[in-house]
């Protein structure tokens, strides 16, 4: 019989067989990767079943009595006639040379038949257009069966893994916040801004991102409310610290600006709701061809992405988990930002709890850090930040801070600090500052009546 579709035909398969019924360790190994359906013919697709049943229940191989003994209890003769028949030429393959090479193939064995699956389920889906759904089936094909590391091997891998235990962070634009995460956020780990809507959280991303670019990085910004233009004059307030409203009248201030820039900063609109994470990947793979490989990925923000169409509630956490699933795929950092429920704007410190819709975003994020700005804030130009989870450091610490929202300045520092104690001081004249003007228009009302 000759091999037919792939270099991984009969031979190979046959093959395969052979080494399941003839070493227990690789048995052990790829039982939960290998599946029936991957063999091309009913007898072998029998067979593997058979063996991998067995193992499941009496963690060993089934002798060649066992596989006769089920056999008999077949009542297809043809489908007997063709196991007797692989049986004995699996036999043949006991002893064979490349039996180690074929154990080695093996995993690329599953996943190609898993391509192959994909590839030919995908074909309805095509008449539909259905195309992330498409690139859904391929992307996780693509993931099955590759990975040929069983692990950190513990005792024999010490230097390595006081070599690997450096993370590799991308700094933030605060010390105290990089001081907190041990330098910031690292490789394929998900960092979360959570505020109400209209406090200040885009402009927290996007400190983030020119941050990034000034330190001469390559930062891919989605946003998904604000279009390119807006979220680009942003940056320029942003990098320049000139205030957005007089943009215009420095744009060769602006220009001077950003020739000294090191990194490059790319901006893509998506309209709400249109684009999963699976479009994000697909335009990720689209700048890496084009050589702008990304060092930092923002996401303005989550909440706003679709998802893959289960309850609301689920759905968001879906997407929380898959934007942490991109950021380990590409080995990146991702921030990204939360919306927080109405009752979190009369709070002064917004706790989990106040996260909109899903307490699942805070389990998969790495770091998750709220902003609080009450109407007394907004007029003193301050606000509090406090870190609601931090898988490097310490967590429940609030931190004072100064915004410009005309320019998208922020400066967060440590409460003990001077500036956190002048901070916290502007606060607190902002508070008596409120009280006063509202005192003042209650007695305008008071008069007018």
């Amino acid at each position: 019989m000759t091999d037919r579709l792939s270099s991984y035909g009969y031979s190979f398969q046959i093959k395969v067989i052979a080494s399941l019924f003839t070493d227990k360790s690789f048995l052990q190994q790829i039982s939960d990767i290998l599946s029936p359906k991957y063999f091309e013919s009913d007898a072998n697709n029998w067979l593997v079943s058979t063996i991998l049943e067995y193992h499941k229940e009496y963690k060993s191989t089934p002798t060649l009595e066992v596989i006769k003994v089920k056999t008999q209890e077949l009542d297809h003769e043809v489908l007997k006639q063709q196991i007797v028949q692989h049986m004995k030429d699996a036999w043949k393959y006991i002893e064979a040379d490349d039996l180690p090479f074929i154990k080695q193939q093996a995993l690329d064995f599953c996943k190609n038949q898993e391509i192959k699956k994909a590839i030919l389920s995908s074909v309805e889906l095509l008449k539909h257009g259905e195309y992330e759904e498409i690139k859904s089936k391929i992307d996780n094909a693509l993931k099955s069966g590759g990975d040929k590391d069983i692990g950190h091997e513990y005792m024999s891998s010490i230097e390595e893994r006081y070599t690997d235990a450096v993370r590799d962070t991308k700094e933030t634009p605060w010390e105290v916040v990089n001081d907190l995460t041990d330098g910031g956020l690292g490789k394929g780990e998900l960092g979360v801004f959570v505020a109400p809507a209209g406090i200040g959280k885009s402009w927290g991303l996007i400190n983030i991102g020119a941050n990034a670019v000034k330190k001469g990085m390559t930062v891919v910004h989605y946003t998904l409310e604000l279009n390119e233009a807006y979220v680009g004059l942003r940056y320029d307030s942003v990098i320049t610290g000139i205030a957005n409203q007089n943009l215009k009248h420095y744009q060769s201030q602006v220009k001077e600006d950003l020739e000294k820039l090191k990194g490059e900063l790319i901006i893509k609109y998506y309209p709400t709701k249109t684009i999963s994470v699976i479009g994000l990947r697909a335009h990720i793979e689209k700048c890496i061809m084009q050589d702008k490989r990304p060092d930092v990925v923002i996401v303005d923000y989550a909440d706003l992405l679709r998802g893959p169409g289960q309850e609301k509630r689920h759905e968001l956490e879906g997407i929380y988990e898959d934007l942490r699933g991109l950021a380990g795929e590409y080995d990146i950092p991702v921030w990204t930002a939360s919306q927080a429920n109405r009752s979190a704007l009369e709070e002064d410190v917004i706790g989990a709890e106040k996260i909109s819709e899903s307490y699942g975003k805070v389990m998969v994020a790495d770091f998750v850090i709220s902003l609080s700005r009450k109407v007394q804030d907004k007029l003193a130009g301050t606000g509090r930040w406090h870190v609601i989870k931090n898988r490097f450091g310490p967590d429940g610490i609030t931190l004072p801070s100064k915004m410009n929202t005309s320019n998208g300045q922020i400066h967060i520092y440590a409460d003990t600090s001077v500036q956190g104690k002048d901070a916290q001081k502007q606060m607190d004249n902002g508070e008596e500052y409120t009280r006063k003007l509202l005192s003042r228009k209650f007695q305008e009302i008071q008069g007018f009546e």
